[in-house]
């Protein structure tokens, strides 16, 4: 078979599959807690068996230990398997990419480096194509208040090269849909005026961004009281929103406000229902352990790290997986009904926006646009020190890989910036965690209330 005709089958057969899984993902959520409990398992099984044959950094690891993949029958027995962090990820993909045809076949995508680091994350196609699928589970709590998905209109403000940008990517070329959601895509770095004029026009049912930049944004439209459309619904994804600023546009504007949690490392960890009280978790795609300082399991609704397995992925394989996001998990009920279990607390990733002299806000990615080209960058840090004066702090391998970036990449990040900006690179060998051991890739001035 030539690769035309083999790509057409796997397209064919990857869809069929997508589809098939379609209708369970409404379901699954209000399921017996054992009954998930034991899909998710049974996945867990199946990808311990496909790393320890395909996933070199794995297949070494059992070997080594004398630890046979059939002694990881549950998530219980996750915690004998080794911690992997993101620097080991970063340091050397090609360990935890499956040497299998699918991980052959995988897609890379970088993460954004809110937590320090940037690694690259391959993503199988078929576990793309079935993340349309599990998508219907928060699309279940949008309808709650659209009424339905077909024929609603979406307005997403983010960066092209993001984590759904580039998944949506590969999903208009794979995936067979007779029909297509209503999208426009906004930047994060159009002029304030600009977005708002292309919100207004386009009347979205929905509106999706950035945690943070949303919570700004809606701020930015309450001060200055600017006329902007709103609408149905707001869902917010890959950063934290406040609670108070959750709370500011639902009571403010009267618009509801849900949540897709995930991550480049794995696409669905949890989401925020209809009730909007706490996350569920995608238990029987991502599952979650909660870890102490010395990596010992917690009790139930005590916080600590979150180590994630994804289940489903089948390019890099993440087991026991060091995320950085801090959290708690609790086996409460949530008036929705679901079944699947919450987190009861939630320290997630939460970023700046800078204000800078032209009166824009700046979201933190827009400065990662532009970093994550220099692959010589091992992560950085800005920092406004004035309104218009910023350090750019970056980490390199060495004091002369330091200067041979610095200056073009400091222009570079002056230009996202605007008129009225100095930046000033300086090197480091390491950047140390803010208060609460969170990373903070930007460091804004604080705005006066």
């Amino acid at each position: 078979m030539n690769d035309a005709l083999e790509t057409l089958w796997l397209r064919m057969k990857w869809n069929a599959a997508m589809y098939a899984a379609i209708p369970r993902q409404r379901r699954l959520p209000y399921l017996p807690e054992e009954q998930i409990r034991e899909v998710r398992d049974a996945r867990l099984r199946e990808t311990v068996q496909y790393a320890a044959l395909t996933v070199p950094f794995y297949r070494d690891w059992f070997r080594r230990e004398g630890v046979s993949p059939q002694q990881i029958r549950t998530l219980a027995d996750v915690a004998r398997l080794p911690v992997v962090e993101k620097e080991m990820v970063r340091a050397q993909p090609e360990l935890f990419r499956s040497t299998s045809p699918l991980g052959r076949r995988a897609e890379p995508f970088i993460t954004s480096g809110s937590s320090g680091l940037r690694a690259t994350i391959f993503h199988d196609p078929r576990s793309l194509l079935a993340n349309l699928a599990y998508g219907e589970r928060l699309r279940a709590a949008i309808a709650h208040f659209t009424g339905g998905a077909v024929g609603k209109r979406e307005a997403w403000i983010g960066y092209r090269g993001s984590m759904t940008g580039d998944m949506w990517a590969f999903q208009r070329r794979w995936a067979i849909v007779p029909v297509r959601y209503d999208r426009l895509f906004l930047s994060i770095l159009d002029p304030l005026e600009d977005l708002i004029r292309a919100v207004n026009s386009y009347r979205p049912n929905v509106i999706f961004g950035f945690g943070a930049y949303l919570e700004m944004l809606f701020k930015v439209v309450a001060e200055r009281k600017l006329s902007l459309h709103l609408p149905q619904l707001i869902v917010y994804g890959s950063e934290a929103m406040t609670l108070e600023g959750r709370r500011f546009i639902e009571e403010r504007f009267g618009v509801p406000v849900l949540s897709d949690y995930g991550a480049v490392e794995s696409f669905k960890i949890g989401f925020l229902c209809e009730a909007r009280t706490t996350f569920h978790l995608h238990e029987d795609l991502c599952a979650v352990r909660i870890v102490d300082e010395r990596d010992r399991e917690l009790p139930e609704g005590e916080s600590g790290a979150m180590l994630i397995s994804n289940l489903v992925n089948r390019g890099t394989v993440l087991l026991n997986y060091r995320l950085g996001d801090v959290a708690g998990i609790s086996s409460s009920d949530c008036p929705c009904g679901r079944r699947l279990p919450l987190l009861s607390t939630f320290g997630g990733r939460a970023n700046d926006d800078l204000f800078v002299p032209d009166g824009r806000f700046i979201h933190f990615t827009a400065i990662w646009m532009v970093l994550k080209t220099c692959p010589d960058v091992l992560s950085h840090q800005l920092v406004q020190h004035e309104t218009g004066r910023f350090e750019l702090r970056l980490v390199t391998v060495d004091r002369a890989t330091f200067d041979s970036v610095a200056a073009e990449t400091a222009r570079r990040v002056e230009g996202v910036l605007g008129k009225g900006t100095s930046v000033e690179p300086t090197f480091h060998e390491r950047i140390l965690p803010g208060i609460g051991g969170k990373f903070r890739p930007v460091v804004a001035l604080p705005r006066a209330e």
